[in-house]
């Protein structure tokens, strides 16, 4: 008679090398969030200190100054988005591991019951085949369960490196009211980055040698002539299923960065805007690509997204009066006396010089009077 612990030792090892998925409390999951959290606070306590920053001090200085704190400003969201969702992907990790675990747990409790239910049958050498077979047919689902969540763990797996912030990312330029804690953030969940994605790679390791626990005849067999459908499992990229949080719209400019946009005029207006980069200024110019000036960009920009704005560039200063320099956001307008530019995010316009391109943030132009910033679309 054949000892059914024999038969069931490989799905035990199976179970045993596998992993339970719990993640302990206070680990890399919510330290990313804690983390992002932090980041979150200093880009609210960031928009005070730009705007303090412009009341007390104007002038070629103040801009070159603001624009890089706008930067760093762009950088803290960032950050704290790619945390928001590395903890994502270490939660769904966790989650893979935990669902799997308990397939497993119901694979081998199915095969005891079977076991049990031959009672004295058991004995006999048609129960004995039934047994055997109903052995290998578990094993089979069992090491099913562990190939599915290999391939799992390895879409987390590259969904974390794909998160991971550069090394090169570095505050070190900084102005001083914003760089220490901003600095300590970026290095923080540079830190837990490292770490959450180790997590997730460590995590699928287990279950390597648990597909090799299985070194008996019977689970060689059952390797060989697997007899059950797969199991599949659709992991959606983090990066792709994360909404943009309130009701704000993403863009990608030109220099890699990921700037929000208050709404999705705004966002047509900033993608329309950079499609006429590298037209040349002409005065009385409409048409980008051919020729335009610079109420004229902003003009075309904005009807493209549906926004109708007055001709002259003095008068484009309509919907949301004097935006601070700490709230500015994608498609709003610096308006002077004979001017007016588009901001775009990260410390940066478009605007109609020759020709048109991108450039640092400022109030200062030639001389000209500075109206503010204005934010069509409120």
């Amino acid at each position: 008679m054949i000892d059914i612990n024999v038969l069931v030792k490989p799905l035990l090892d199976l179970l045993s090398s596998f992993g339970t998925g719990v993640l302990p409390t206070g680990g890399a999951s919510d330290a990313l969030n804690s983390s992002s959290s932090v980041l979150d606070q200093l880009h609210q306590m960031s928009r005070s200190s730009i705007n303090q920053m412009n009341t007390a001090w104007d002038g070629v200085a103040a801009d070159a100054a603001t624009s890089k704190a706008l930067r760093v400003q762009t950088s803290s969201a960032t950050l704290s988005d790619r945390g928001t969702e590395m903890a994502t992907v270490v939660d769904q990790a966790a989650a893979h591991v935990e669902t799997g675990q308990k397939d497993l747990n119901g694979i081998v409790q199915s095969f005891v019951n079977q076991a049990t239910a031959l009672g004295p049958a058991v004995a006999t050498p048609q129960g004995l085949t039934v047994l055997v077979g109903s052995a290998i047919d578990h094993l089979n689902q069992g090491l099913t369960v562990v190939t599915r969540t290999q391939n799992d763990l390895n879409t987390q797996t590259a969904a974390m490196n794909e998160l991971t912030p550069p090394p090169s990312t570095s505050p070190a330029s900084m102005p001083a009211a914003l760089g220490t804690g901003v600095k300590s953030g970026i290095e923080g969940l540079s830190g837990l980055a490292s770490g959450a994605a180790s997590l997730v790679s460590t995590v699928s390791k287990p279950l390597s040698s648990a597909a090799s626990a299985a070194t008996t005849p019977a689970a060689s067999k059952a390797m060989s002539t697997p007899n059950t459908p797969s199991s599949s499992s659709q992991t959606q990229n983090p990066s792709q299923a994360k909404a943009a949080e309130g009701s704000g719209v993403k863009i990608t400019l030109p220099d890699g960065s990921e700037v929000e946009a208050p709404n999705e005029k705004a966002a047509t207006a900033v993608k329309s805007a950079l499609g006429a980069v590298g037209t040349p200024y002409v005065w009385g110019g409409n048409t980008p690509g051919s020729g335009i000036d610079c109420s004229g960009l902003t003009k075309y920009a904005y009807g493209e997204a549906g926004v109708e704005l007055p001709r002259l560039a003095q008068e484009q200063g309509i919907g949301h009066p004097q935006v601070s320099p700490g709230d500015l956001m994608p498609g709003d307008l610096a308006v002077w006396d004979g001017h007016v530019a588009m901001v775009i995010g990260n410390g940066q316009l478009v605007e109609a010089g020759d020709p048109v391109s991108v450039s640092s943030i400022r109030t200062e132009n030639i001389g000209m009077e500075f109206y503010g910033f204005y934010r069509p679309t409120a």
